[in-house]
């Protein structure tokens, strides 16, 4: 049976895209509300949609309801501004006043927004990685590269340092080095964490990029994810690798992952917290 018209939301990164390749491949019907200054104009060729400033929502939810959308995903990244900078129309103000997302983080913030958007205005909001299941990090080694003894002790590190930063709604990634902890993801996202990293002066890899969901994650949105150009920040930073909770992170384009770890021997894996032992 078809699937109800779908409405994607679409920010900056590679997710919007692959959701509308998704759509056309299975014939899916599909309107986008691409948010300016976010969402990648190359992938909106030929595809139905209009431009919505981020606080215009009240714009958005009339564009979509126009468009007989029935089920909504929330898909890619956002900048998020200043309450100033964003000028708020009428229904995001009123959000605001509600809930205090304001003041939230951003996990919090997209819990209240995906109420909102169920409860008030009676859309079906669903995951990306129930759209796309394939994109979901399995357990184990992608690839041909393997950590090595001192890269899990990174990782047993990693873990729970990232998982610690997930519980304030801070970010979701860390960096290890040597057992310690060398940065931590805030709200300007994984590429600016790793281009702080400054790779070892001798050259040699060190170090992993960890990243898992949020202990109290809406999964609906904001699933950790890599791509391809994580993999080319991590190999600028002299990293040995990366870390993902399986079952909890996205990995786009993963045959292109792959390739270009194994080609710059850049191990990519997928664990479970609970399976991690100091």
């Amino acid at each position: 049976m078809m699937r109800p018209k779908l409405g994607i939301i679409a920010g900056g990164g590679e997710l919007p895209g692959e959701i509308i390749k998704h759509c056309q491949a299975t014939g899916r019907d599909f309107f986008v509300v691409a948010l300016t200054d976010q969402a990648t104009p190359s992938d909106l060729i030929d595809v139905p949609h209009e431009w919505v400033r981020l606080g215009a929502a009240g714009k958005a939810i009339k564009l979509l309801r126009s468009h007989a959308v029935e089920e909504l995903v929330l898909a890619g990244s956002v900048n998020r501004p200043s309450l100033s900078a964003l000028r708020p129309d009428l229904w995001t103000a009123k959000f605001f006043a509600r809930t205090g997302a304001a003041g939230l983080g951003d996990d919090g913030l997209l819990s209240a927004l995906i109420a909102a958007l169920q409860k008030q205005e009676g859309f079906k909001v669903v995951g990306s990685d129930d759209l796309l299941p394939n994109l979901i990090a399995p357990e184990g080694t992608l690839g041909q590269v393997t950590p090595s003894a001192d890269d899990h002790h990174d990782i047993t590190v990693g873990i729970p340092a990232a998982q610690g930063l997930g519980v304030r709604d801070i970010g979701q990634a860390v960096v290890v080095r040597e057992n310690h902890v060398i940065g931590q993801e805030d709200d300007q996202g994984t590429d600016v964490l790793i281009s702080t990293i400054t790779p070892l002066p001798d050259g040699e890899r060190s170090g992993v990029l960890v990243k898992t969901a949020k202990p109290q994650q809406e999964r609906r949105a904001d699933l950790p994810t890599i791509g391809p150009e994580t993999v080319e920040g991590v190999y600028a930073a002299g990293l040995a690798g990366i870390a993902l909770e399986a079952g909890s992170a996205l990995i786009l384009d993963r045959a292109k992952v792959i390739e270009r770890a194994d080609h710059y021997g850049i191990f990519v894996i997928g664990v479970k917290p609970e399976n991690i032992r100091d």
